[in-house]
């Protein structure tokens, strides 16, 4: 099998070596599934002996089910049911994202072929799922409740929204007070208190972008000059899981929502996309450039990986 067998990983990390895997003897029977898998059953213990038995074999196993699930399989002492589905492809897919892991595969692949190379993936598959399911709970922890008195997070600080009505902020939507009197940063906003969440989230988000294009427009002044590059033109993204890119033009997009993060993280992301405009692409020499101006950028690049964003 191993013969036409190339496997697709997602996610852009390399699937480490296939990791053999054992099923529990302590699971009887085993779960049940479309697969043709049997499992022995332990032999029970004499009456009044005693059995060492292992603490994991006790425990529920992790579960991971894809919304659209149609095939599931033990991986590592984790149940995980998955979408299969058939592709015009040469080669067997492994596609993990929010709702879960996807496989693929030619018509051709028979589907005792597919579950043994899940399982020979089991150890890279289980990985990966709970890095999603950590960043969602991470994500959901985040979420903004959008009343007076809430609080986000504002260049890696906590500031707390504050609603009033009595000031006009001369057509700037907010004043960021540091003043507050319990000596936290405070986002004044000029709404009445019976806004609605959606009226205060809008005018939140509006202050944020605002400041967001301020910040970022200082930013890339000032790394321009020290990469010898230089940028024409600032646009503001919303997207979900990209935080900029650039093009030959000059032409720059940053998500608003790196305003969340601290300065050097604002920081390497500007960086990063300026030095595209030396080197178009992510070979040894643009992280070469990129380390001229933020030599940690790899310590920079997993914080901003795994910081939680708050959900709007």
């Amino acid at each position: 099998m191993q013969r036409f067998l190339q496997l697709a990983l997602d996610l852009f990390d390399t699937a480490p070596a296939p990791v053999s895997q054992q099923k529990s003897p302590l699971r009887q029977p085993p779960y049940k599934n479309n697969a043709t898998d049997t499992v022995a059953k332990s032999p029970m213990a004499p009456v009044g002996s005693i059995t060492p038995v292992a603490l994991a074999g006790l425990l529920a196993p992790a579960q991971f089910a894809h919304p659209r699930a149609n095939r599931e399989l033990l991986l590592a002492d984790s149940v995980v049911a998955f979408e299969f589905k058939r592709a015009k492809r040469k080669s067997i897919g492994f596609v993990i994202g929010p709702d879960g892991l996807v496989v693929s595969a030619p018509r051709w692949v028979t589907m005792s072929d597919v579950d043994a190379a899940v399982r020979d993936k089991a150890s890279w598959i289980v990985k990966k799922l709970g890095e999603v399911r950590e960043r969602h709970q991470k994500q959901a922890s985040a979420r903004i409740v959008w009343q007076d008195g809430c609080s986000f997070p504002y260049l890696g600080q906590t500031v707390k929204l504050v609603l009033d009505p009595t000031h006009g902020f001369k057509g700037v939507g907010g004043w960021l007070d540091e003043t507050d009197s319990s000596g936290q940063l405070c986002l004044r906003i000029g709404l009445p208190h019976t806004a609605t969440a959606v009226q205060i989230r809008d005018a939140a988000q509006a202050w944020l972008m605002r400041d967001a294009k301020r910040l970022f427009t200082e930013r890339l002044n000032h790394y321009a000059p020290l990469l010898g590059v230089h940028w024409q033109k600032l646009s503001l993204s919303s997207a979900g899981t990209r935080w900029g890119s650039a093009n030959t033009a000059g032409a720059i997009r940053l998500n608003w929502r790196l305003i969340h993060m601290r300065l050097a993280i604002i920081d390497y992301v500007v960086v990063h996309e300026l030095s595209h405009l030396r080197v178009m692409d992510h070979s040894p020499r643009f992280w070469d450039t990129v380390a001229t101006i933020v030599p940690d950028y790899a310590k920079l690049r997993g914080e901003l990986k795994e910081g939680a964003v708050p959900t709007w």
